[in-house]
């Protein structure tokens, strides 16, 4: 009975920072930035993405 009780106390204790960390990869998708994108592709502010770099 004490483990059983332990172990919920400690998944309580961890809960807020698995849930807080959930929310970590939708934040950094948004703050891609120009530096972050691959070869031949230039960053579209418009966008928020990297686009293909046209040839002038």
């Amino acid at each position: 009975m004490k483990i059983k009780m332990i172990l919920a106390a400690c998944a309580v204790a961890l809960a807020p920072t698995w849930v807080l960390a959930q929310g970590c990869s939708e934040r950094m998708d948004t703050t891609t930035s120009a530096a972050s994108c691959a070869e031949g592709f230039v960053w579209d502010s418009a966008a928020s993405t990297c686009v293909e770099q046209g040839t002038s």
